[in-house]
């Protein structure tokens, strides 16, 4: 594969997806040896000519012969577009390049909420995007959406559930955020909307790990015990993670029982709709 030479690109130290696509370019040879560094690692030199804010919202590309910065999508074009052209020259058509930026926007304004890490507070230089409202809030619509729509479907293989529909699915995903909210209100903005981030990317993780079950089911009949198997170990996964990520925000641990609350809560208003 051809080695794109003297380019570094730069990662958020703290970020797991950031961490390992940048390493996978380097192995597979589209970047040279010195092809990623952490951003925390900035030289006094590096940082007269990088824009650190820029830097902190779109992943940088240095050129170190040059001492020139590239941001964003097109440094991710750079890098795959030496080694394939075509995409580089598909990824600067006007209405594609558009698209990418905004999606690549849309993933890097999120990315602290999608996987978060835990942040050193002693290190000098912090890659942390702009806390950007409509980005977050585009986010959140996206998850809830998804969510409900994978969990529509999935209600449809208990019988002990009134048949439903979407809008239902959504009321109940939007619920969540508007029910864990009235626990928050002594909270800034910004941290009720980070926990609404964490919160419904522990839903959209839930929904998506219900897939192969329902993908099974579509072939063979499920038996009930193993499909309530199933969405119960989904269940004590997301309750972990949800903990885990209250533990990083450094959050009060309640909220993951009044999480478990409003589930029950949803679940009995459901069932005695049926009656």
């Amino acid at each position: 594969m051809k080695t794109l030479e003297n380019q570094t690109l730069l990662y958020d130290e703290d970020c797991p997806l950031c961490h390992a696509y940048t390493a996978a370019f380097v192995k597979t040879g589209m970047l040279d040896n010195g092809g990623r560094m952490a951003f925390c690692k900035l030289t006094e030199n590096e940082l007269k000519f990088v824009d650190v804010r820029k830097a902190a919202n779109e992943i940088a590309l240095i050129d170190r012969k040059n001492q020139t910065v590239t941001y964003g999508i097109d440094s991710l074009l750079k890098v795959i577009g030496n080694a394939f052209p075509w995409i580089e020259k598909t990824g600067h058509l006007k209405p594609v390049h558009f698209g990418l930026k905004k999606l690549y926007a849309f993933i890097s304004y999120n990315r602290k909420v999608i996987i978060p890490g835990a942040e050193n507070p002693t290190r000098q230089l912090q890659c942390v995007p702009d806390f950007n409202v409509p980005y977050r809030l585009a986010y959140l619509l996206f998850a809830i959406t998804i969510t409900a729509a994978i969990l529509f479907e999935f209600a449809k293989m208990i019988p002990l559930l009134p048949q439903g529909n979407f809008s239902r699915e959504i009321m109940l995903a939007s619920g969540q955020l508007l029910f864990q909210w009235l626990f928050l209100l002594h909270y800034d903005r910004k941290t009720i909307i980070t926990y609404m981030g964490n919160l419904m990317t522990v839903s959209l993780m839930g929904s998506v790990l219900l897939i192969p079950i329902m993908v099974a089911n579509q072939f063979v009949n499920v038996p009930g015990l193993v499909l309530n198997g199933w969405f119960g170990l989904v269940v004590l996964i997301m309750f972990l993670e949800h903990f885990r990520r209250v533990k990083l925000l450094k959050l009060p641990f309640y909220l993951c029982f009044t999480w478990i609350l409003y589930r029950i809560i949803a679940l009995l208003l459901i069932l005695n709709l049926q009656s």
